[in-house]
């Protein structure tokens, strides 16, 4: 899995506009309507997708900045286990 601003093709500067425009590009490029049948141009699709919905967003974007991938993996940390009441 490439960076978010790689899959979009844009630079880690890129402003909001740059961003929705080359989401729009490469969306329309490997949408599965264009790309009948090929799994490739729709995973393609799906990591724009993903790419410009952390960009798009100044609060997640900034969280990508700082950790990554791993702030937006399925298997990435984040908190949890149990409650907190056990001691009760």
């Amino acid at each position: 899995m490439g960076d978010f601003y790689s899959t979009l093709g844009v630079s880690k500067n890129a402003d909001a506009k740059e961003i929705k425009s080359a989401y729009r590009k490469v969306a329309m490029k490997f949408h599965p309507d264009k790309n009948p049948g090929n799994s490739a141009a729709e995973e393609k699709f799906k990591a724009a997708a993903e790419a410009y919905s952390v960009l798009s967003d100044e609060q997640k974007r900034a969280r990508y900045d700082q950790f990554g991938h791993s702030a937006y993996t399925q298997s990435g940390g984040g908190g949890g286990g149990r409650g907190g009441f056990q001691h009760m």
